[in-house]
């Protein structure tokens, strides 16, 4: 009995470890990708992925390949707004500290999409309705995730979605943007300055080590979010992530 349990849970740890690798090849694979990337033998995997496709977390396409199946995206909204619960004590400390709006947002797809945020209680400040989806290349919640994806993959994304200007401001120039995400490597945090809307700067940085890749940002009137004002900010910033980051990782928030 007891090894027909360990044998279901090493099920289950290799079923998850698949889906994982499908999400990390653009969601449709064939079975000697996985086979090969996951060095499990294609009978093995075979029978995960026909378990899979009964459950509807998987779909064989007409190719013969697999992808992802519509049954997860429930499971993935759900998840994402449990994140954006999970986070807003921690948005809460950061505007608490800062005075400014905090926003958390995910990459989904070509698009950002924000999944909380913790209102400044100026009069003057900046509002994102959750749920809003906007292009990265104009955002610092977008900066900074594509700033750890590598450039082919940005270069592609930037080819998708046509890199239009938001502002006067924006980035439109692929090169000039990947010299922007290699700034932002060095320096460990991203800025939009007057680049999604004139007016209001955004400092954003990466949740390190999140179970899928997350970025949280204070924004407010340029003429509050200033050089001066950066410097106090952004330590806060990467304080508040890696706080939100070792509660979501612990499996816990608060």
């Amino acid at each position: 009995m007891a090894s027909d349990r360990a044998g279901g849970v090493q099920s289950l740890e290799r079923a998850f470890d698949l889906l994982e690798r499908m999400a990390d090849a653009g969601g449709e694979v064939g079975l000697s990708e996985l086979s090969t990337s996951s060095g499990l033998p294609l009978p093995t995997i075979h029978r995960l992925m026909r378990t899979l496709v009964d459950c509807g977390y998987v779909r064989q396409q007409p190719n013969r390949r697999y992808a992802l199946g519509p049954r997860l995206i429930r499971l993935g909204e759900t998840a994402s707004r449990l994140l954006g619960t999970w986070a807003r004590p921690y948005l809460a400390e950061l505007v608490d500290a800062t005075g400014e709006t905090a926003n958390m947002a995910l990459l989904d797809g070509d698009e950002v999409v924000y999944v909380a945020q913790v209102p400044s209680r100026h009069s003057m400040r900046m509002f994102t309705e959750v749920g809003r989806r906007v292009l990265p290349h104009s955002t610092g919640v977008g900066k900074a995730l594509l700033a750890h994806v590598p450039p082919e993959e940005v270069r592609a994304l930037l080819g998708r979605t046509g890199m239009p200007a938001a502002t006067e401001r924006t980035i439109t120039d692929p090169d000039a943007f990947l010299a922007e995400l290699a700034h932002i490597r060095e320096q460990g945090y991203a800025v939009d300055d007057n680049e999604q809307e004139i007016g209001v700067r955004c400092l954003a940085v990466t949740v390190p080590g999140s179970p899928t890749a997350a970025a949280i940002s204070v924004s407010g009137p340029a003429g509050r979010v200033t050089e001066a004002a950066t410097e106090k900010i952004v330590p806060v910033l990467q304080a508040a992530a890696r706080h939100l980051s070792a509660a979501l990782t612990a499996g816990t928030a608060g």
